[in-house]
């Protein structure tokens, strides 16, 4: 009876042992090659990719370069794909709604890997949440494809300057503009070489130094007199400078506007005869007249005619005039002699 006992807890001393090294195994299993640790140690997150470029489910998680957790998950969704993520709790505050997920890898060739980047501000993620996804970097396939756009575009453009095409094609194939450009070349070489002589304006700038001097005393002058402009000096810079001036030259502007306004108003002289056909008229009828008048004086014609060009008629006005001034200095001499007045009472 004793002997079957011993036996009995022999057995299920194995069995205990079995079972428990069963659940340290799982636990190894779940903690190093699961999903991050235990289900209380992590939350999941979410994002979508319009291309994945071969990630799968286990990929690794990082976080600034950290790993910190895995990829549960990877569906079609639409036309993109959604990513589950799954991240130790620890990490949460690192990840928020600043944070953004993209594609990396270990290496150039190596396995496609998640990378998120922490971020001090923003609100932490809770589980379930959205993170936000960002364009993977260029890889080794993109850049191939890039290249192969850019050899094709290459060619296309050797086979439109060998059939002539644009500028450059039709410089290759076209003699006539080769023989342009050539010239065009000569010209060039023919100045250059005249500048280094020292012809022409800029030749003589470039070679002789009183041109030059010359050339920086104006400068010189142009800079004080901007200076001078500036600082309100003169007439012009009291123009920039001085409101005093500004106003009266507004108010001027105004009076003028004023003055404009009226005569085009026809409410004065001026305006009407701006504005009335009748009023010219008049005074263009006596304009006419007035020239008239000025060319029968210059032909001679009428009594003041012939006093501007009859010299004796002048002569005759002149002497009469003459002997009046004489007979009035006489009378004043002797008035006696010419006044005679006779007084007689009845």
């Amino acid at each position: 009876m004793p002997r079957t006992r011993s036996l009995a807890w022999s057995e299920l001393k194995i069995g205990v042992m079995a079972v428990a090294a069963l659940i340290l195994a799982s636990i190894l299993i779940i903690a190093v090659g699961g999903a991050s640790g235990f289900s209380w140690e992590r939350h999941g997150l979410k994002t979508t990719f319009a291309n994945v470029q071969g990630l799968k489910s286990g990929a690794i998680v990082r976080v600034a370069g950290v790993e910190v957790g895995k990829v549960t998950k990877v569906q079609l969704a639409g036309t993109g794909v959604d990513v589950h993520l799954s991240i130790k709790k620890e990490n949460q505050s690192r990840v928020t709604t600043d944070s953004y997920a993209s594609i990396g890898s270990m290496s150039l060739l190596g396995e496609p890997l998640i990378d998120v980047s922490p971020s001090t501000t923003g609100t932490p993620l809770k589980d379930g949440d959205v993170i936000k996804s960002k364009k993977p970097a260029s890889q080794l396939s993109d850049v191939a494809e890039t290249a192969n756009e850019g050899i094709v575009e290459a060619t296309a453009l050797l086979k439109d300057i060998r059939g002539g095409k644009g500028s450059v094609g039709k410089l290759f194939t076209e003699d006539k503009l080769y023989r342009d450009l050539n010239a065009f070349v000569d010209s060039a070489n023919a100045v250059t070489a005249s500048i280094n002589k020292g012809k022409g304006t800029l030749g003589r700038l470039t070679n002789d130094p009183k041109a030059y001097d010359e050339l920086q005393a104006s400068l010189v002058n142009l800079r004080e007199m901007t200076r001078k402009i500036n600082a309100g000096e003169g007439s012009l810079g009291q123009l920039l400078k001085d409101d005093k001036l500004a106003k009266s030259l507004t108010a001027t502007s105004s009076n003028f506007e004023q003055v404009s306004g009226r005569l085009n108003r026809s409410d004065n002289t001026a305006g009407k005869l701006l504005t009335e056909k009748e009023l010219y008229d008049k005074l263009n009828s006596t304009v006419t007249r007035l020239d008239e008048l000025t060319k029968n004086l210059n032909e001679g014609k009428g009594t003041a005619g012939q006093v501007l060009h009859d010299t004796k008629l002048y002569d005759t006005m002149n002497t009469a005039a003459n002997e009046i001034k004489s007979l009035i200095a006489d009378i004043r001499k002797d008035p006696k002699k010419y006044l005679n007045v006779r007084v007689s009472i009845f």
